[in-house]
């Protein structure tokens, strides 16, 4: 067990290095081409650049924080901490998604200040710097992709800056059309098409952090289905105070009292092991905790209902 745990540990440790690597080298090219962005949105009196510069400098915050909370995940438990420091990046997405927010309704502000007093745009530095930011974002991006479909920490850097790939790309088509036409209100209209992609993209990651902190079931764990599943082993004659939880958008776990005969102890091992098998291939829940019991102390029905049709109002109330 000592050598399985080691192994573990130590192939998170290479992981978390190999992840903060890539999130390195993200950090120094937006960083740095937060600074040209910046400056030739100030010189080309451009809101649409001004905007993407501000997003991009979110993005060395949230790829700061993202990087500090991979390393931080990567140190196994301890006595004060039993569960280790997964939920290190979901706090760091709660506020990433958070500042999210803050900037798009700082967008949406100062483009409607610029839809009363239009200003003229320097439409040639708007699609150059544009054009470079395309590059420079799919870049970064790219780097972070690696594990953002289950790490809910990378997942919201990933989508700050493929965020950025798409209005970078908005800006650059403004830029095309107001050079022909001059029409200059297009600055300020990109800018509130940003905003909304940011918010949109900022509603999904919060959502699913406020629900790992809650500790609330799974959005695709079906718990009637689930009940039904852990029945069919054999052996099992109920189920009850049932609790389904994620410590990060991967790591599932669960706790259940499972109803069975007077059995012996290897008896009881057997159906565990049965109800652990399911739990892992169906549902993805690598850990969870059953305590067997005997239908000597079967419970009060109100958990009973748990085996029969299940009704929203039980599934909120089973566990309590």
């Amino acid at each position: 067990m000592t050598q399985t745990n080691s192994h573990t540990h130590s192939h998170l440790r290479d992981a978390a290095r190999q992840t903060t690597q890539r999130l390195s080298l993200s950090l120094v090219l937006t960083l740095g081409f937060v600074v040209l962005e910046a400056g030739a949105g100030i010189f080309a009196n451009s809101l649409a650049l001004l905007t993407d510069a501000a997003h991009n400098l979110t993005d060395v915050i949230a790829l700061g924080l993202t990087w500090f909370a991979v390393r931080v995940t990567a140190q196994p438990a301890n006595a004060r901490k039993t569960y280790g420091y997964h939920r290190a990046g979901i706090l760091v997405a709660l506020l990433n998604s958070t500042t999210l927010v803050l900037i798009s309704l700082g967008i949406f502000y100062e483009a409607y200040r610029r839809f009363l007093t239009p200003r003229e745009v320097e439409s040639g530095i708007l699609i150059g710097v544009g054009l470079v930011a395309v590059v420079i974002n799919l870049v970064t991006a790219l780097l972070v992709r690696r594990g953002s479909q289950t790490d809910l920490n990378l997942r919201s850097a990933f989508i700050h800056l493929m965020g950025d790939v798409l209005s970078t790309v908005g800006a650059v088509i403004a830029g095309v059309i107001i050079y022909f036409t001059n029409a200059n209100w297009l600055d300020p209209l990109v800018s509130v098409l940003i905003g909304f992609l940011i918010l949109y993209n900022a509603w999904g990651i919060l959502r699913d952090a406020v629900d790992i902190l809650l500790e609330a079931t799974p959005r695709d764990v079906n718990l009637k289905k689930l009940v039904d599943d852990i029945i069919q082993v054999e052996g099992v004659l109920g189920i009850h105070d049932i609790h389904v939880w994620s410590l990060t958008q991967s790591l599932r776990t669960m706790s259940a009292h499972i109803l069975t005969d007077d059995l012996h102890i290897s008896a009881g091992a057997q159906i565990r092991r049965g109800v652990s098998e399911i739990l892992r291939q169906r549902y993805n829940i690598v850990h969870a905790t059953l305590q067997l019991e005997c239908v000597d102390c079967f419970p009060d029905s109100l958990y009973c209902d748990l085996n029969c049709e299940l009704h929203p109002d039980d599934v909120q109330h089973a566990g309590h």
